[in-house]
């Protein structure tokens, strides 16, 4: 009787599961693994890390997912293997202590998973184990949507249209493990999720956050969602206002399904839910962008713009990552990320072309911080952005195009409620000067009790000048200096 291993990776969830559904097809037998792999967890900078914390959560309750599944289906209970160490290693091995005939997994498409995959199927191939993946993370993967020269999209609304026009019900149709779930090995003794400190790691203000984990955290956003999603496309460059679905780190983890939401949004209709539809859009087109463009990870997609000569500041990049930069709306974001692990997307926008296009600092360095610090941290969705505020990726902001922090400012937090919250020296700052406080004269600084300079930096660069430098910048090589 065939016996098959599903690993789990970026797919934290027992339901509509691409390989767990072909492994309960294939096998009779199927067991179910997790690696907290040291290959990954080894380079993170803090052992107290949201993301570790969010996966090891929803892990239990993943655990507890696929025993239900299997008692509901008449079987005797299920659990979750769970290893530690290198999964290069740890899963060939264990597929050789299983005694299984095959491995199954849902594919990932950045260059050093496809790297490890391979390493594992190569080993597993030397024992007579097969291995299988299969499209799961994305609604279209790596040459499905084309141009019609037969050439991967780099402009973003024509690869949208055609992806509008190649979306079906069959493409987001779901993968029902359910009625096959009695074939989920039984638990064994040593099953089960580990404690953060048995892999080396501490608990995070993850709990104080309240953000919801897991399958029911997931399910619990996505309602919540869809309750609202008539209001997205006009309220989601406002941070101060819940006007987003906050999904996005349970889209990284895979603990919703990402045919679910496409599914979700094309059954509502309507402006906002066509919005948020073209915003999944955007991330199956930067998965499409990096697996035919790998060497975006260290370079611009557009090679004219590999010549640019970025300033290097480490004082000024400090700056930056401290929130100490004497421009509200930066600092705002930037004390977002670094408490929360989260930043909205307008001013993930606006903080990078601060970065770039203010400070003169090459884009890769903020996009590392990013990749360092962000819960829903994704290689290609954070590339992409990085290089579109940066304009040096595809279909990306023109670069003589530069946003001003204080009219972003005045534009999406116009009463300042964003930047109070995170910035409480600035509290008592009069509306008309919440977004620049420098242009406080030093007696509505006395009537604020808030000193520039003192209580709250003054501005670490002029926008008018970095402006110019970045069009001299940008412009010299526009003219083939």
């Amino acid at each position: 009787m065939p016996s098959a291993l599903v690993w789990f990776r970026r797919d934290l969830r027992s339901f509509d599961h691409a390989a767990l559904y072909h492994a309960l097809r294939f096998a009779d037998r199927v067991h179910c693994v997790f690696v907290f792999d040291s290959a990954i967890l080894d380079a993170l900078p803090s052992k107290a890390d949201r993301r570790v914390e969010f996966i090891q959560r929803s892990l239990i309750e993943l655990d507890a997912g696929l025993d239900a599944l299997s008692r509901a289906a008449g079987g005797g209970g299920a659990g979750l293997i769970v290893r530690h160490g290198r999964a290069d290693e740890l899963i060939p091995a264990l597929a050789l202590e299983l005694g299984v005939d095959k491995v199954f997994a849902n594919r990932d498409y950045e260059p050093a998973a496809i790297l490890r995959d391979s390493r594992v199927a190569q080993r597993l191939a030397e024992a007579g184990i097969g291995f299988e993946d299969f499209k799961d993370q994305v609604v279209f993967e790596r040459d499905e949507v084309l141009t019609q020269a037969g050439r991967p999209f780099s402009v973003f609304t024509p690869y949208k249209n055609a992806w509008l026009r190649m979306v079906d019900e069959a493409c987001l149709a779901s993968w029902p493990v359910e009625p096959l779930a009695g074939r989920l090995a039984p638990r064994q003794a040593g099953d089960g999720v580990p404690a953060l400190g048995a892999i080396g790691f501490e608990a995070t203000n993850l709990t104080a956050m309240r953000m919801p984990v897991g399958m029911s955290g997931g399910r619990q956003l996505l309602d919540d969602f869809l309750a609202r999603i008539e209001r997205y496309k006009r309220a989601r460059d406002f941070p101060a206002v819940k006007g987003v679905s906050y999904l996005s780190t349970h889209l990284r983890f895979g603990t919703v399904s990402v045919r679910q939401l496409c599914a979700a949004a094309r059954s509502r209709g309507g402006e906002g839910a066509e919005c948020w539809l073209g915003e999944l859009i955007w991330r199956d087109f930067y998965h499409m962008i990096l697996w035919h463009n790998p060497h975006v990870l260290e370079r611009a997609f557009r090679p004219e713009y590999a010549a640019i000569v970025w300033d290097d500041d480490a004082e000024l990049f400090e700056a930056w990552c401290e929130a100490r930069t004497g421009y509200p709306i930066v600092d705002a974001a930037m004390r977002q990320l670094n408490q929360t692990g989260y930043m909205h997307n307008r001013l993930r926008m606006i903080v990078a072309s601060f970065l770039t296009k203010d400070l003169g600092i090459d884009w890769r360095r903020g996009e590392r911080y990013f990749a360092d610090h962000l819960n829903d941290y994704d290689l290609a969705a954070n590339n992409g952005g990085w290089q579109w505020a940066a304009s040096t990726g595809c279909d990306a902001q023109p670069w003589f195009r530069i946003f001003n922090p204080v009219t972003q400012s005045q534009k999406f937090d116009p009463e300042g409620r964003f930047i109070r919250r995170y910035l409480p020296e600035l509290a008592r700052v009069p509306d008309k000067f919440i977004h620049a406080p420098w242009t406080m004269g030093g007696i509505d600084q006395s009537a604020c009790r808030t000193r520039i300079g003192a209580d709250y930096p003054a501005p670490i660069v002029d926008h008018a000048a970095a402006r110019e430098r970045t069009l001299l910048r940008f412009g010299v090589l526009k003219d083939g200096g």
